[in-house]
């Protein structure tokens, strides 16, 4: 099943508005439900992983896959870039099979910050990418969020000189789960991808609920300069196996390949082989985390605190006090939330997790907040 049918899949079941599924799914629950956190370890809700994963399968598929361990990932890799291209609709000369997006996101902020190579993204968004090419000599544009807390794509225009070389967009951004209006987005990187190479990172992608809309893995297939970063770590619940791709027309594919470094490992390969295939899993990841995020809203709208309605699987919202005191008063209650992310400063962000982690969260805000 294609990521198109999947998002109109989820649309249709009508999981939008409210969430009223979750009972007719209990045999499913009950197959990928996770082990309960330890009570006296604390509840990690800060780094947006899915904590139903691997699923059944893939864990299978692990096991069975260490007798090739031993040998090296280049030979299992041609049959996983191929599956990327099928599911993406490009030839395999476009994919680049990275140790996580966001050793895709480096390899690109080195191939076009070197040199003082000027980057344009919002602020505040994921900063793996801007941070790295700033350490190889990049000049990164941050540009504020408007007041929706959405890129200010009139703002990021209004930046680019003939010194820039890419415009970074985390859509949906990281980390307040907002979304570009498509029509917009694709105008943007028409517009603009020639003067600097447009950089899409669809990490939260698949937990889009708005039907038809676009990957800019559309614009690669016009023959745009675009790259777009995808993930195994957040629907798939592979972040610890590390491994991600980027889609990009082939000529910039080739120049990014000569910047990575970590590569992946058989495991991560055979075990992203068997995600793609498990629709199951897939479905039920993205139904818990629509559970997850109305819990997370009750929990905020009965303690009167403003958050931004997600596309993805995290919640950003205001607190009110500073973020670090926030940070340390959660810890105190068991339950670790997101990093800091300047200038909102007042702002936090909690990540979707079991129910009862969520649950959890809601019991330890409350105690915190009052």
């Amino acid at each position: 099943m294609k990521n198109i049918d999947r998002r109109q899949w989820l649309k249709t079941m009508g999981l939008t508005g409210g969430f009223t599924l979750m009972g007719g799914l209990s045999a499913m629950a009950l197959e990928y439900e996770p082990r309960p956190f330890l009570p006296d370890g604390p509840i990690r809700l800060s780094s947006n992983e899915n904590p139903y994963g691997p699923s059944k399968n893939v864990r299978s598929v692990i096991s069975n896959s260490f007798d090739i361990a031993c040998r090296y990932p280049f030979q299992y890799l041609s049959k996983l870039v191929v599956e990327i291209a099928e599911k993406e609709g490009v030839s395999k000369d476009c994919v680049v099979v990275t140790g996580g997006s966001t050793e895709g996101l480096k390899a690109t902020g080195l191939v076009y910050g070197l040199e003082g190579g000027e980057v344009i993204a919002a602020d505040p968004t994921f900063q793996a990418m801007l941070s790295y090419a700033e350490n190889f000599g990049a000049h990164v544009h941050r540009v504020p969020v408007n007041e929706k807390m959405e890129h200010d794509l009139e703002a990021m225009s209004k930046r680019i000189t003939s010194k820039t070389r890419l415009i970074f967009l985390c859509n949906p951004n990281n980390p307040t789960g907002t979304l570009l209006e498509k029509e917009s987005l694709r105008d943007f990187c028409v517009t603009n991808d020639d003067k600097a190479v447009i950089f899409s990172d669809e990490a939260y992608y698949d937990f889009i609920t708005e039907p038809d809309y676009p990957s800019m893995v559309e614009l690669v297939k016009e023959d745009r300069n675009v790259i777009v970063s995808k993930t195994f770590s957040k629907v798939y619940g592979l972040a610890g196996m590390r491994i991600g791709y980027l889609i990009a027309r082939p000529d910039i594919a080739s120049r990014l390949k000569k910047a990575v470094m970590a590569n992946t490992n058989v495991l991560a390969i055979e075990a992203a082989r068997e995600a793609l295939r498990d629709d199951e899993f897939y479905k039920f990841s993205l139904l818990k985390n629509t559970e997850a995020k109305q819990h997370i809203y009750k929990t905020l709208d009965g303690l009167g605190l403003s958050y931004i309605p997600s596309h993805t699987n995290f919640v950003f919202f205001k607190t009110g006090r500073p973020i670090g005191e926030m940070i340390n008063a959660m810890r105190q209650e068991n339950v670790i939330i997101g990093r800091p992310f300047p200038p909102m400063t007042d702002w936090a962000r909690i990540s979707t997790g079991t129910m009862d982690e969520v649950k959890a969260f809601g019991s330890a805000l409350e105690k915190v907040m009052t």
